[in-house]
Order: structure tokens, then sequence, then C-alpha cells
């Protein structure tokens, strides 16, 4: 009879595998608590401090070939939709840089730039009366929430691509038997554990592409901080506009309140010398309504302050004032120049146009799944020789086995629809790219016209309108005292002259408003590139 052998649960071979198991789940427990760590470590802020996103992913190649092979001739055409120049310009060459970018790395760039809570604290609490309105453009850029917000999704979005790139987590698999008579049973003897590690492969193309994808979604992100930081730049100009006309009035107001007090001293010099005292009365009555007048500007002044105020993050008790000067630049005048600068600087033509990069990406992504994904991995079978083996010629050697394997990309209607799904959705995106454009050309025109005219009324005003007035009442005031004219058309001729002085400090704030709008719409302030 074969003398038996008992052998452990486990061979040396089997405990230095489990040995390295127990390794790698120490070291996922310590990920865990690493991740734990910064979840609990940094409890949330009221108003935390900004990051700006760091250096920004590059583009990947763009060889689009064979899809275009299999698209139709619409989808054709939609793929080669054309894009602003500094995005074809972007080709494989740097995208091999961005995809080597590790997070930490675009972490750290984020940190470079970011403006701590204590920064935006001293900046709002050193906000002084008459400040310009680029004083104010700067606070908002650097600590609106919206902004914060848009430069943490650009900063997650780039936290995809090393993703993206990543092979699939491996299989770790264990078979085993409880009941020990019943377990399988080889000429080697009985099995006793047997283990499985595999790994999922991609076709190799499939992670670029994916790395590509995520890619045009960060510029895609980067170009929506743009819009949002358009967006608040121009908001702050107009609440800062308003509050620089309500200013304007208000001294206007004032000023005209001593005309009316030399008013009712003439008509009270007139009624001492057998005028009427109806003019008296109404010289009170008009000073009566410019505090009326007051009282209205004035509310309508501390509402400009307060959007002005809530766009800058500054506290209740500091309220933004405006500068004498609006300081006006020069009105753009050559429409073609404006829509040239927009093809370059429009936030969302940028984003519409990666956009398109992305989806082409996607419809090679999708051509791509015609190729098999493998799957390898490795088997090791732990042997028994012990008495109850049957075999005689069992030895307990482990068994060591390799596994590959591939999926079969049979079913290709599935596989033509997402072509086609992708390609549909290539198509749209290039004319919704044209629809922006053309919405954004028509605006610019509007607002060049709007401008041109302003422009037009603010000479008007200032160089003939305002200085007739003044001359005009001038006239009144001696024709009055000479008792050549009544006191109504005095007034008259005053009420005219505050109505044109209040309109012209109008049309300087909406066309300093106008302009405003006009580099929203554009993307960046014209004369800049």
């Amino acid at each position: 009879m074969r003398q038996s052998r008992i052998k452990p649960a486990f061979s040396p071979r089997g405990r230095l595998l489990l040995g390295l198991l127990v390794l790698i789940s120490l070291s996922g427990c310590a990920a865990t608590n690493e991740c734990k760590q910064s979840a609990t470590s940094k409890p949330i802020e009221l108003r935390p401090s900004v990051s700006a996103v760091g250096e920004e992913p590059q583009n990947a190649s763009s060889s689009t070939e064979s899809v275009v092979r299999q698209a139709s001739h619409s989808e054709r055409v939609a793929m080669q939709a054309p894009l602003p120049s500094d995005i074809q310009d972007e080709e494989s060459d740097v995208l091999m840089n961005s995809l080597d970018e590790e997070p930490q790395v675009a972490n750290e760039n984020a940190g470079e730039k970011a403006t701590e809570p204590s920064t935006l604290s001293s900046l709002s609490s050193s906000v002084s009366t008459q400040e310009p309105v680029e004083y104010f453009v700067s606070i908002a850029l650097a600590g609106h929430p919206k902004i914060r917000a848009a430069r943490s999704r650009v900063a997650a979005t780039v936290n995809v691509i090393p993703q993206a790139r990543s092979l699939p987590d491996p299989m770790f698999g264990n078979t085993f038997w409880p009941i020990h008579d019943q377990a399988l049973q080889t000429a080697g003897g009985r099995v006793g554990h047997q283990f499985q590690l595999s790994q999922g492969v991609p076709w190799p193309e499939k992670l670029r592409t994916k790395a590509a994808i995520a890619s045009r979604e960060v510029q895609m992100a980067r170009a929506e901080v743009d819009r949002i930081e358009r967006e608040i730049t121009e908001a702050v100009r107009l609440a800062y506009y308003e509050v620089w006309f309500a200013t304007r009035a208000i001294a206007i107001i004032e000023e005209t309140r001593e005309l009316v007090n030399d008013l009712t001293q003439v008509a009270e010099a007139r009624y001492k010398s057998g005028g009427t005292q109806q003019d008296v009365l109404r010289a009170q009555l008009e000073r009566d309504r410019l505090d009326d007048q007051l009282v209205r500007l004035r509310k309508q002044k501390g509402q400009a302050q307060a959007d002005l105020a809530a766009l800058v993050q500054q506290p209740a008790s500091l309220i933004p004032e405006a500068q004498e000067e609006i300081g006006l630049r020069n009105v753009p005048e050559q429409l073609d120049d404006l829509l040239a600068l927009a093809e370059q600087c429009s936030p969302e033509l940028r984003a519409l146009a990666w956009e398109i990069r992305r989806d082409r990406e996607k419809q090679r992504l999708a051509c791509l799944q015609q190729y098999p994904d493998f799957q390898l991995g490795v088997n090791y079978s732990i042997i028994n020789d012990d008495n109850d083996v049957i075999s005689p010629v069992a030895n307990g050697h482990d068994n060591v086995g390799f596994v590959f394997g591939l999926t079969l990309p049979i079913w290709r209607e599935k596989v033509n629809a997402g072509v086609r799904e992708a390609a549909n959705r290539t198509n749209s995106s290039a004319h919704r790219l044209e629809a922006e454009r053309d919405v954004i050309y028509g605006k610019l025109r509007r607002l060049v016209v709007q401008a041109d005219s302003l422009v037009e009324q603010e000479g008007i005003y200032e160089g003939r309108i305002i200085p007739r007035t003044e001359d005009t009442l001038k006239l009144a005031i001696t024709d009055y005292r000479g008792k050549r004219t009544d006191f109504f058309t005095l007034i008259e001729t005053y009420r005219e002259l505050l109505m044109f002085e209040t309109q012209l400090a109008r049309i300087e704030a909406t066309l300093a408003g106008t302009i405003a709008q006009i580099e929203r719409t554009v993307g960046c302030p014209y004369g800049t590139q």
C-alpha cells in the first residue's frame, strides 16, 4: 500500500499567493483610509478658497478616416464642419503630453492659482468710494461662487482622463469545495482551492480614444468657465454703470436745487414788487418735486449698489461707489473685425467646436467597437494527495494554467447603430455651431447699431441741445426779472434743461453698458487680440 502523506491545506506556493493577496488588500485599505481622511480633514467652508484650473489638457490626434468611410455623405459634411482656428491648430503632438499628465499635476497647478479666503476678505475690506469698474470686475472674477464652481468642474473633468485611459480592474476568484468527499479529483490529487486572476485588455485604440474624449470635455469645461467669467463681468459692469448713472443724476438734481432756490428768490422779489404769490408757490413746488426725485434716485442707486455688492460679495457694511468719470472707451466701428474676433474668443463657439471634436472621437470609438477586447488570466489550483485520493499516481503537485479569451463582436447591427448614432450627434453639434454663430452675429449687429446711435445722441446733447437750453434758460430768467415773460415759461425751460442733462447721463451709462454687452458677446475686449 502507498504510504499516505498528509499535506497542509495550502502549499508554500499557495501561502505565498495568499500573502500577496493580503498585501493587496492592505494597500486597498490604506487607499480607503486616505480617501476617508481627504473627505473628513477638510470641512466644507461657507466661502472656500478659489482654485483656478492648471494647465489644460491638450488635444488627441484626430484620425477619423475609418469613421468617414462608414458615415453617409451628410455625416461626413458634419464631421468636416469649420472650427475656430485655435482649435484647428491644436493636434496630436500636444495631446500626448496632456494624456500623460497626472491629476496630481493638475491639482498642483490649480493650487498655484488659488486665491485664499483671507485674500478675498482683504480685497473686500479694502473697497472704498469711487473705485473704477475694473476693480470690482477683478474682485468678482476672483471669488464669485459660479466661477469657483465652474473651475472645480474643470478640475474634476481633468481627473477623468487617467480614469478613461486606464485598464479595467483585474478580477480575482477562488473556487473551493466545502464538502471534502465531493471535491474535484484529478490524477495528481484532490483540488482544495482553485484561484483565478484575470485582466481585461480592451483593443489598444479604445483607451486612447476614450482619453481623447475626456480631453475634449476638459476643453468644453474650460470654455464654460470663460463663458461664466464673461457673464459675471458684464453683470458687474452693468450694475456699476447703474450706480454711476444714479450718482450722476443725484448730482444733477442737487445742482439744480441751487438754481431753483435762485428762482424762488427771484419770484419772492417780484412778489414784493407787485407780482403774484402763485409764482412763489410754484417755485416751492418745484423744489418739492426735486426732493421727490432725489428719494427715487437714491432708492435706484441703493438697489444698484446692492446688485454690485452681491456680485463682488462685499459685506453689508461696505457700499460700492462709482467714480465721477465713467471711463468710456472708443466704440468699435468695424463690424467685420468684431465678427472675426468673436470666432476666436467667443466661449459659446469654442465650447461647441470642442463638442464637435468630442463627438468625432465618440464616432471613432463607435467604429472601434467592431474590434474584440481581450481577457488574459492565470489559474492556480492547490492539490492534496492525502489517503482519500483514489488515483495511485497522485503526487500533490499544484497546477498552473493560463487563460486567453476575447469578445466576439458578431452583432454588426448594434455596432453600425452606434456608428450612426455618433455620426448624427456630430451632425447635430455642427448645426448648433452654425446656429450659435448666426445668433452672435445678429446680436453684434444690433449692439453696434445701438452703440453708433448712442454716440450720435451723445454728441447732439453735449454740443447742441444742452448748451442751447442753458442759453434759453438764462434769457428766460432775464426776461422774468424784467417782467417780459411769465413764471410758467421759466419753469418749463428749467425742466427741459434738467431732463436733457439727466438724459445725457442715461445715454452715457447705456453706451457703456452696450460696450460691455459687445465685449461679452465677442468673448474678449476688442483691441486685445
